[in-house]
């Protein structure tokens, strides 16, 4: 897969379209009305398009999103301590809210993602669920957002946490999930 600039994407057929914000966020709904409103006159426009879609989207639409969502990526080589009480945290949170723990890791350094997953799961576990299913739809829309602003921007503008292309080398980051596509790319 390789970054589109807006121009592209805007220009592609509808289908192509979808499927490239299907790898921002796994919403059809979400995919569906931000291409329907192309052409973007701006990055900035593409942006405030994908996140009113993504505040639009209902109970059903974020659980479909969630179920599709990978965990966190972390560094290689947590200590095994850390990595079980990783693997603890959530599946309490799992067990607790019915869905994955999802947390947009793009501004934390590569040394502190550990912590701040773990500290969110902790907070985020006194949560109700609606207020719950609040917080993950943002970190869901956040997820998006920098997706779609690597994608726009290329491959040398990932930050530390982000997601990798699938079928392509994660740029000397550790363990990758398959399942965290890079944003606006173009489709196989």
């Amino acid at each position: 897969m390789r970054a589109q600039t807006l121009e592209q994407f805007n220009t592609a057929p509808p289908d192509e379209a979808r499927r490239t914000l299907l790898a921002c966020l796994r919403s059809p709904r979400w995919a569906h009305r931000v291409t329907a409103h192309r052409p973007y006159p701006d990055l900035p426009a593409l942006l405030a398009a994908a996140d009113e879609a993504a505040y639009d989207l209902g109970p059903a639409d974020l659980a479909e999103a969630l179920a599709a969502e990978p965990l966190p990526v972390l560094p290689e080589g947590i200590y095994l301590a850390a990595s079980t009480a990783l693997s603890a945290a959530y599946a309490a949170y799992d067990a607790r809210f019915g869905h994955k723990f999802v947390i947009c890791l793009d501004d934390a350094a590569p040394g502190e993602a550990l912590n701040r997953v773990l500290a969110a799961i902790r907070s985020r576990l006194t949560n109700d669920p609606e207020e719950e299913r609040i917080t993950a739809a943002d970190e869901l829309r956040r997820l998006a957002r920098g997706r779609l602003l690597r994608a726009a921007r290329g491959p040398a503008a990932a930050p530390a946490g982000a997601a990798p292309v699938p079928g392509q080398p994660p740029h000397g980051r550790a363990r990758q999930s398959a399942h965290h596509p890079s944003p606006v790319a173009a489709p196989h």
